[in-house]
């Protein structure tokens, strides 16, 4: 099988992750305890044990699922005895899993990556007050369609598609009223399901070009080496190995929408036959048969995902 390894994002975090791997392994407890004391915070007491209220935060989520990304991949390096980017062709994150996805290849270390999703997070945050801005799944609706419906809703606020996950499943982002316009539209149109998603701002549209001068001050004052492999960007849907390429990427990234079925199908096209997902939780590696049937999705988030992944190659 010709592998990329691939990092989730927001939404796949959930308390107690990340235990498990900390249990059973010391470097996994060494890597929570590097992003502890990168943040000057006990994210990884948060991470197993809640409040989820608390983890759910963007600045906290952010972090602690990179964290838990890292602490797999170091403990498959250790216990398999190689680098992990030599058992993959290509990299790739759904948003935020963009800095796992670098820290994996070796392009910001652990603690740069922690404190940069710190910041992202709180950035985010606070580009928007709560409550001015939303998004919503549309279900049931390809892509094309689903951004006509987004343009249509606007009515001189912003609504843009954020977030192209899978076949019929886009997220669309901008201020709530148009949002809200946006789900009645998409019903009418056909969506067989129209739903307000519980976040708490308005992520991958223009309401965020606060946190994209934020994340452009950030970048410029950290070390960044080019990936091992080369990474598949969200806002490009193409592979880029250049440093400062990718730097200007994960600015742009903030604002811009995640091209994730795009980017699945291109790993395709360069070859890959299987995406490995690397942390928390299932969410990429069961879209990826939705996106294309030849296409093999697995999870590795445990200790029996490790012993069973190391054990089959």
């Amino acid at each position: 099988m010709t592998r990329a390894f691939v990092f989730p994002g927001q939404g796949s975090q959930a308390v107690g992750m990340g235990k498990e791997l900390a249990d059973a392994f010391p470097l996994a407890r060494e890597v929570f305890q590097e992003v502890d004391d990168a943040l000057s915070q006990k994210l990884s007491t948060l991470m197993f044990e809640g409040p989820e209220g608390d983890l759910t935060l963007t600045e906290n989520a952010q972090p602690a699922l990179m964290a838990v990304s890292l602490a797999v991949t170091r403990v498959l390096e250790k216990e398999g005895g190689f680098a992990l980017t030599d058992k993959c062709e290509l990299v790739a994150g759904h948003s935020l899993g963009e800095y796992s996805a670098l820290a994996a290849a070796g392009t910001f270390s652990i603690s740069d990556a922690a404190r940069l999703l710190k910041i992202r997070g709180q950035a985010m945050q606070a580009a928007v007050p709560v409550g001015v801005g939303a998004m919503a799944a549309l279900l049931g609706l390809d892509f094309a369609d689903a951004a006509a419906v987004a343009e249509l809703a606007a009515q001189g606020d912003v609504c843009t598609a954020a977030n192209d996950n899978a076949n019929g499943q886009v997220v669309v982002s901008g201020h709530k009223a148009a949002v809200e316009r946006a789900i009645e539209i998409a019903k009418e149109k056909g969506a067989k399901r129209a739903v307000l998603l519980p976040v708490s701002a308005p992520f991958h549209c223009a309401l965020m070009q606060p946190a994209a001068d934020r994340m452009a001050e950030a970048l410029a004052e950290v070390t960044m080496n080019a990936p091992k492999v080369p990474l598949v960007a969200n806002v490009t849907a193409t592979k880029v190995q250049d440093a400062d390429a990718i730097r200007d990427l994960l600015v742009k990234q903030v604002c811009g929408t995640v091209r994730w079925r795009e980017s699945v199908l291109y790993m395709k096209e360069q070859g890959i036959s299987g995406l490995v997902e690397i942390g928390a939780g299932k969410v990429l590696s069961g879209m990826v048969r939705r996106i294309d049937r030849d296409l093999n999705g697995t999870a590795i988030n445990g200790p029996a995902d490790i012993e069973a992944f190391l054990g089959a190659l």
